[in-house]
């Protein structure tokens, strides 16, 4: 269990799924239909969701490129963390937005595999966190072309390194969309 003793909630944290980020994204349908179900799932469930959304040159704040994906819907009751750097928790407000809902354990899901979602695992587990990957709910885009292996084999590498992440008094792994329990 976490060692965030004094937080025994479980969040869904939604990231940079946004249409500059995802729209040639691997998969991207796919994957923002997953994260939309479990979005409702969490909110059947009285998890709370919590959405980041990065902004750099490439996705300058309030322009189409930095909007959230039309699929997806976030309500006004959810924290929204904006980042400027890969980890979400680094220069946001995500930690004493945990804090204040009692979050001790993270359910990851978003874009990019290869980028902000590694950073945001490796954060979050480093800070004491609970951190589970949702095998089926993260996804990149094709930088094949700079040496990178293509999206699927990124996509499973993380999948892989990350299920067999460990540290004392905290647990790491991935698990499926559909096994996904906000209980546990």
């Amino acid at each position: 269990m976490t060692t965030l003793t004094d937080r025994p909630r479980t969040a869904l944290l939604v990231v940079d799924v946004q249409n500059g980020v995802v729209g040639g994204a691997h998969d991207r349908d796919r994957v923002v239909a997953t994260i939309a179900g479990l979005v409702d799932r969490a909110r059947d469930a009285a998890v709370p969701v919590v959405w980041v959304q990065h902004r750099s040159d490439d996705l300058p704040p309030d322009s189409e490129q930095w909007r959230i994906v039309p699929e997806l819907s976030r309500r006004d009751d959810e924290p929204l963390v904006h980042k400027a750097y890969g980890d979400s928790f680094e220069d946001t407000d995500l930690e004493p937005v945990l804090a204040a809902a009692g979050v001790g354990r993270l359910v990851v899901t978003g874009a990019q595999t290869d980028a902000c979602i590694r950073s945001t695992l490796h954060g979050a587990f480093t800070r004491g966190y609970d951190a589970t990957l949702v095998a089926d709910a993260h996804t990149t885009e094709d930088l094949s072309a700079y040496g990178a292996p293509p999206p699927a084999q990124v996509i499973a590498h993380t999948n892989l390194y990350w299920s067999f992440q460990t540290a004392p008094g905290r647990t790491a792994g991935t698990v499926e969309a559909a096994e996904v329990d906000f209980a546990a």
